[in-house]
């Protein structure tokens, strides 16, 4: 696999630093919150990062999973958003809910989810995202919470995929251009 990898965009330490950070300041955020937090990740490239950012966060929290995508077996985006398990969660205004993404591009997909969480009155809807590429948006949308802001290039790694391969690389990395032309 690491044939097709151009360069390695984040290290390993990189992303240890990344969700011992991001772990901290929401930790910082809720400390003083009455409701309890529900830790949305977004199956299936969020599911790592996920994984060790809730390691980082001193608080009781729950999890939940959601599975969305936009992709299919491309490269672009095909701007329709397809959600293919659901927040099966009642109540959710006694909880502060916070969306786990592993990368935000668009920004539709997000978009999309907090607007549909908030009409589902949840206490509080934030985001959290790996990866960042703002240079791609094409909704008003920012992250709460971001760990990299990354240029416009193929990622992979990480969880990130090219046609469900690459998840089990334990860096991002850019994928090679003629691998996906």
């Amino acid at each position: 696999m690491t044939q097709n990898v151009e360069k390695v965009l984040i290290s390993q330490e990189e992303l240890a630093k990344i969700t011992e950070k991001l772990g901290k300041q929401i930790t910082e955020d809720y400390k003083d919150s009455k409701k309890p937090i529900i830790c949305i990740v977004i199956l299936k490239g969020s599911l790592l990062f996920a994984a060790d950012l809730i390691r980082h966060i001193d608080l009781p929290l729950e999890l939940e999973f959601m599975k969305v995508s936009s992709y299919g077996a491309g490269t672009k985006n095909s701007g329709e958003i397809k959600i293919h398990l659901d927040l099966m969660r009642e109540h959710l205004e006694k909880y502060n809910l916070i969306i786990i993404e592993d990368i935000v591009d668009s920004g539709r997909t997000l978009a999309r989810l907090t607007q549909l969480l908030k009409n589902r009155n949840a206490n509080s809807v934030k985001t959290c995202t790996l990866l960042d590429k703002p240079s791609r948006r094409e909704v008003d949308f920012v992250p709460d919470y971001c760990g990299r802001t990354i240029p416009d290039e193929f990622v992979i790694g990480y969880g990130l995929d090219y046609d469900e391969k690459y998840r089990n690389l334990p860096y991002v990395g850019v994928l090679k251009p003629e691998v996906y032309s």
